[in-house]
């Protein structure tokens, strides 16, 4: 029996995952570990980055385990596992540390936004898209569900896949983005940048919400300033709550609101309360298991050791495979 292709994706243990982690890249996940080996990585080396209380990082990381699980990755379908206990990603990381210029590094768009907001830059940040490289290049993954902000790094993944095979022999596939419909959900309040727990809690909605604080952030939620035109352009706040509530897969809901909007009619408090209810269901039955799991956190950590063995096993064939391609062994 062929063995199935592997896709890998990974989020940072930052914090809650919120609705923009979810339709972005969880969704689709799902549906595409029925297809492929799918390799879902706790980038926890990634989240060291930036400044964060250690004393939290153990509850996040198991927050979001739950959170995967209890979405839909299936630990039967998938391998799920945290990026600090496979030595590997790190020791191909330097590896691919010696072959990439700087200036590639330098260019990169998240990198300059995040040092722009920092006094002092740290040499993890720099080098943040190397040990993301690393994460993929390790499983040899044929394809990638990311959300649009990531395609740049999964493009110097691919370079930096070229630059190794060209220099020193193949080993490595060059992985293809994989975007996913919804890949762009925008903050609440500011529906000019994308969801992000670093914009603050006001700005997304967390899976795990409960349903008060889910009513609370759609309430305040930006829409138009002034009348609403005509048929006019939507703002990119209302734009964003019409996306939402067609994720949420009511079309009755979506094709009245859309023509109230385009008759200058729409009342924004009654879709506001239409889409807020319908997060609330759509979200129930993931927090009902969210909260199984983390009640049983010996069975969620038994689960991330067990995806650290399988990952290590396909992370040791494959430093080996090009330790011995650059004379290292």
């Amino acid at each position: 029996m062929k063995s199935k292709k592997i896709i890998f994706s990974g989020i940072k243990p930052s914090g809650a995952i919120h609705l923009g982690n979810y339709f972005g890249a969880i969704r689709q996940w799902i549906e595409l570990q029925k297809e492929y080996q799918g390799i879902f990585c706790i980038v926890d080396y990634h989240a060291i980055t930036v400044d964060y209380n250690p004393k939290e990082m153990q509850a996040r990381i198991l927050g979001v385990a739950a959170d995967y699980i209890a979405a839909g990755i299936d630990p039967k379908k998938s391998i799920i596992f945290v990026q600090s206990q496979v030595p590997e990603h790190t020791e191909l990381a330097w590896i691919l540390n010696t072959i990439i210029p700087i200036g590639e590094l330098q260019r990169m768009t998240q990198y300059k936004e995040k040092a722009q907001k920092q006094q002092s830059v740290n040499a993890g940040l720099l080098n943040y898209p190397v040990l993301m490289a690393s994460d993929i290049l390790l499983y040899k993954a044929i394809g990638v569900p990311v959300g649009d902000d990531q395609v740049q790094h999964v493009e110097l993944t691919r370079t930096i896949a070229r630059i190794f095979n060209r220099k020193f022999g193949f080993v490595f596939p060059e992985p293809k983005v994989i975007l996913s419909r919804g890949s762009r959900i925008m903050s609440l309040a500011d529906p000019n940048k994308k969801m992000s727990k670093d914009l603050g809690e006001k700005h997304y909605i967390a899976l795990s919400d409960s349903p008060a604080i889910i009513k609370e952030k759609i309430a305040k939620a930006v829409t138009d300033v002034g009348p609403q035109p005509t048929g006019g352009k939507k703002s990119p706040g209302v734009t964003n709550l019409f996306e939402l509530l067609e994720l949420m897969g009511d079309s009755k809901n979506v094709e009245k609101f859309e023509r109230e909007y385009k008759q200058g009619k729409l009342h924004y408090q009654e879709l506001k309360e239409i889409l807020a209810d319908d997060l609330i269901k759509y979200l129930t039955e993931f927090r009902k298991k969210r909260e199984e799991l983390l009640k049983d956190s010996k069975k969620v950590k038994k689960i991330l050791e067990e995806g650290a063995k399988e990952a290590q096993k396909i992370a040791k064939e494959t430093l080996k495979e090009v330790k011995e391609k650059m004379g290292l062994i």
